[in-house]
């Protein structure tokens, strides 16, 4: 077929080259406008351009697809581009933007959604980092025909995969982005043949976007929540505790950590005791035992190494 891609991140590029690479014409790129990163905050360009550019595929970068919003003038200019992409349809991953009606409604076979999550559970913007936040055991890809809904549109084809006990968002997402490449391509090699399923009114949940508030650890929790979300929140925005030095306070990030029981009455956030095998906390409810730690501007470390540097002592508290 010929397809507009629409997509930013690393698991829009993953589909995108697996579309690619099982003969379909990708005729049009969207993707977000370059964003200062890195230490000198230069504009870079999401993967998905890059790939584009690799591949001489053409781009366009509106700002915003609503005719009536901000950026009219963007607007106009990506309505014009997709018509004369002539494209059968427009695949969707991780674009950004979201779609108005006049978009859906312009490739003769729609627009297909790459969804990272078993709908109609974790709709929105985090569904990998709220999977493994929440404790499921289980995620996957659902392709879906887009409506104006935010990700409520008829399901047409599931592919699901179990999730191991010591994921991160970061490991979960690489073999997303694999099975969301395998799942568009065979959806599409018999996309008139698929039924289409409407999403079940039961089990409908949202998952928020990941805001940088949601770092700071509360050891008023259970071990075993806070375990979970140290995995959801790795690569970001990784979990933060405070630790007062004798030359001030520093924040530290966790980025490994095991859920282990404990006698109650320990007063939550005090180190209990800290060795090469881990440092444990006492938490809310169990113990957590830190087993990958980092202080700023260096890297993660092991608790062995991470201890040499930094000696903690039972007794200590990691808290303001």
């Amino acid at each position: 077929m010929r397809l507009i891609f629409a997509g930013t991140p690393e698991f829009a590029q993953v589909a995108m080259a697996a579309l690619h690479a099982a003969g379909h014409e990708i005729v049009l790129v969207l993707t977000q406008p370059d964003r200062p990163a890195g230490r000198g905050m230069k504009l870079q360009p999401s993967p998905v351009k890059q790939w584009a550019l690799e591949h001489q595929v053409p781009v366009s970068q509106p700002r915003s697809l609503r005719l009536d919003g901000k950026y009219p003038e963007d607007a106009a200019a990506a309505r014009q581009t997709l018509l004369d992409a002539k494209a059968d349809a427009m695949i969707v991953a991780a674009y950004g933007l979201i779609l108005p009606q006049w978009v859906l409604d312009l490739p003769p076979k729609g627009c297909l959604n790459i969804h990272a999550s078993l709908l109609p559970r974790w709709r929105g913007a985090a569904p990998i980092h709220r999977a493994i936040e929440a404790g499921d055991t289980q995620t996957g890809i659902t392709i879906m025909q887009m409506d104006a809904g935010l990700d409520t549109g008829d399901m047409l084809l599931v592919m699901s995969c179990p999730m191991a006990h010591d994921d991160t968002t970061a490991v979960l997402h690489d073999r997303l982005a694999v099975l969301g490449g395998q799942a568009i391509v065979e959806a599409l090699a018999s996309l008139d043949r698929l039924p289409r399923q409407a999403q079940p009114s039961e089990g409908v949940n949202y998952a928020h976007k990941i805001d940088k508030a949601e770092a700071a650890l509360d050891w008023g929790l259970s071990a075993e929540v806070l375990a979970r979300r140290i995995r959801a929140f790795d690569p970001f925005p990784g979990m933060t505790v405070p630790l007062t030095t004798a030359s001030g306070v520093e924040t530290l990030k966790l980025w490994q950590a095991v859920a282990e029981a404990s006698e109650p009455g320990l007063q939550a956030g005090t180190v209990l005791s800290a060795d090469a095998s881990g440092v444990r906390v006492a938490c809310g409810q169990g113990v957590l035992c830190l087993t990958q730690l980092q202080r700023p501007g260096g890297k993660r470390l092991g608790a062995a190494d991470f201890l040499r540097g930094c000696p903690l002592q039972a007794g200590q508290r990691l808290a303001a």
